[in-house]
């Protein structure tokens, strides 16, 4: 038995019925689905889930992970840990597959080997339409550099403690966990003999990103943060990664003594903000901080303004946009394995960070 991972937050419905319907067509039906909701918008969890629990060879899980930013490998991670010796696949809800397709996984299946294989993308039109797989145009190919949708060894995930966590957001996560299995002796092959996926359009997380607060979390410079990494466990040779621990989710009771904490207010002032991440952040134990970040209206104000133009001292600010990739490195870098709420205000002025130390 093959297990399909399917890691998951907020995208359209449509998109994972065409990819399940694709699944329910396969000639070779020597599968099962684990599908991962990464903390979804409720509305949207709760379609996906009756969507899932429509496929009998599928199960839904829901991590609360809602207001976190979005770990590919946090969800892989928790699905992996709880697998049995065998094989699982990494696929994604942007894909329809061929009806051969785990019928190639089958026979691609073995002990030391890890496949991946090649996609075909639609184009944003295409992938409106509805039809059988060979119906789709196909606008271009992958090569051996996209290192996604991978058929794995369990045994080999397990020994090098899954994916990499500290991959946050988007990028390397792939190519790294590649990496490290041939590190561990893993030989990796590539799968071009016939297109066996096509991948869905929709904009990728640089088209999304934004120079200004957004509440789609965000991270400025995270891609090329991740790259940094993937070439520190490259050229070190990293087989082994996670070492306080993998595969471990904040459960809802938690997630709910979260929710339920007062956050104290704590201005944008740069003194203070600097306090709070180098002082009280590393050095709080055994309790929860919690604040609300708002602007400071004073540096609105027509005094101020005058003050600062004419060169006297005043106290200096950031704006919300650089608290949040100030809090967000920090939270990649430190804290990702706690627990931990971040949240950007509906009306983008406040920021509220929560975290159990």
């Amino acid at each position: 038995m093959i297990t399909l991972l399917y890691p998951y937050r907020n995208r359209e419905i449509k998109r994972i019925q065409r990819s399940m319907d694709s699944l329910a067509q396969q000639k070779a039906q020597n599968f099962k689905v684990v599908f991962i909701d990464y903390g979804s918008e409720d509305a949207i969890a709760a379609e996906a889930k009756s969507l899932v629990g429509k496929y009998d060879f599928a199960s839904y899980t829901y991590l609360y992970s809602k207001n976190q930013p979005w770990n590919k490998c946090k969800a892989l991670n928790y699905a992996i840990k709880k697998l049995d010796e065998g094989y699982c696949f990494v696929a994604d809800v942007d894909m329809i597959f061929h009806p051969e397709f785990t019928s190639v996984l089958e026979q691609c299946s073995d002990a030391d080997t890890a496949t991946y294989f090649q996609v075909g993308f639609l184009s944003e039109n295409d992938t409106k339409k509805d039809g059988p797989f060979e119906s789709y145009p196909i606008n271009f190919k992958t090569n051996e550099e996209a290192t996604g949708m991978t058929l794995f060894p369990v045994s080999y995930l397990k020994k090098i403690n899954g994916f990499d966590e500290f991959f946050h957001f988007w990028g390397a996560e792939d190519t790294d966990i590649h990496n490290r299995l041939k590190n561990a002796g893993c030989k990796v092959n590539y799968y071009d003999k016939k297109l066996l996926m096509l991948h869905q359009w929709h904009p990728n997380y640089r088209q999304r990103e934004t120079k200004t607060l957004n509440r789609e979390l965000q991270l400025s410079g995270i891609v090329e943060i991740n790259h940094q990494h993937l070439l520190h466990n490259q050229k070190s040779g990293i087989t082994q990664v996670n070492p306080k621990g993998w595969g471990t989710i904040m459960d809802k009771a938690e997630w709910e003594e979260l929710q339920a904490f007062p956050a104290t207010l704590l201005s944008n002032e740069k003194k203070l903000i600097n306090y709070f991440l180098y002082q009280q952040l590393p050095n709080s134990k055994n309790q929860i901080l919690a604040v609300e970040i708002k602007e400071n209206p004073i540096q609105k104000e027509l005094k101020y303004l005058l003050k600062k133009k004419l060169g006297k001292k005043v106290p200096q600010f950031y704006n919300l946009k650089k608290i949040n990739d100030k809090i967000l490195r920090h939270i990649v870098s430190f804290y990702h394995t706690k627990p931990y709420s971040y949240q950007v205000s509906e009306d983008l002025k406040s920021i509220i960070f929560k975290i159990k130390l």
